[in-house]
């Protein structure tokens, strides 16, 4: 495939929710919509950010149709399909509809704590059985666990198909080493809002973001001026966003972000439990920043 589609800004799309818990259709078209007309390069379904550890078989294949209705090809879909159990991944790419999907993207297996060779392992058989290309999700403050920068580059070699990275270790040395390290065509994106910047400059290709369900236009232009080296306008736009993004995270996510999206009337405030809500000092500082950014 052609990577340069996953280049720019991705967007780890909410999953809304009525009070009563269940799937906030009308919600879900109106947060596509939004992403669409802020012109982000593509939205990834079913990730971290958007509960997919809540959401039942079934949920997850109407989370999925509705998205892929709404959407109607305008930008392209990346499919998270990951966990800690191989088998059932394997099991998922065979029942899940993958027509629609550009990618999958698939977090290295949680609270298991593989070897490094236990992960090249699981990588090893999803890259033998997709029939679409995958980034893999490094994200140790959620997996207990990291993909060391030898494990992605020995994967990157080995699997034509596995075609990047979505780095969320915060550590910038390790996702420099890789940078250097890996294959032309092989993707390095960001998977730490914050963070996008400084690694763009260093050499990546982009973010999947959370900061975008809520400013799609204004993260998206600060990628796009950093790829293209305008820095001085990278830089205007980041820090307009800097402290607002860092409050989303304060109490976990994606509360703050579904917090952030209710204020912004886009949809309503619920998560899924043991989900919840940030505390009322963080929604305050939401509040604030919302204001600030206009």
């Amino acid at each position: 495939m052609q990577t340069d589609l996953l280049k720019g800004t991705g967007v780890a799309i909410v999953t809304p929710f009525t009070k009563k818990g269940d799937i906030d259709e009308k919600a879900l078209r109106k947060l596509v919509q939004h992403l669409i007309k802020g012109k982000v390069e593509y939205i990834v379904v079913l990730g971290t950010t958007g509960e997919s550890v809540t959401l039942s078989k079934d949920e997850k294949k109407k989370v999925i149709d509705i998205i892929v209705s709404e959407n109607n090809k305008k930008l392209p879909l990346v499919l998270g399909v990951g966990g800690n159990n191989t088998q059932d991944i394997l099991n998922d790419l065979k029942t899940f509809n993958l027509s629609d999907f550009t990618a999958i993207l698939s977090v290295s297996p949680y609270y298991n704590k593989p070897s490094q060779e236990g992960i090249y392992q699981h990588y090893k058989a999803i890259a033998k059985a997709s029939p679409l290309p995958i980034i893999l999700y490094n994200v140790p403050g959620r997996t207990s666990s990291n993909i060391q920068w030898q494990t992605t580059i020995r994967l990157a070699n080995d699997f034509k198909n596995i075609i990047g990275i979505k780095e969320a270790s915060g550590n910038v040395e390790q996702i420099m080493k890789i940078i250097y390290h890996k294959p032309k065509n092989f993707l390095v994106i960001s998977g730490d809002d914050n963070l996008t910047l400084p690694l763009i400059a260093a050499g990546a290709d982009g973010v999947i973001s959370v900061v975008a369900n809520a400013y799609p236009k204004k993260f998206s232009d600060m990628v796009r001026y950093a790829l293209k080296g305008d820095f001085e306008k990278a830089r205007k736009e980041h820090y307009s966003l800097m402290f607002f993004t860092e409050q989303l995270f304060a109490d976990g996510n994606p509360g703050g972000i579904k917090f952030a999206l209710s204020e912004m009337g886009i949809i309503q405030p619920y998560l899924r439990l043991p989900l919840v809500l940030p505390n009322k000092q963080v929604q305050s500082e939401i509040k604030k920043w919302i204001k600030i950014i206009g």
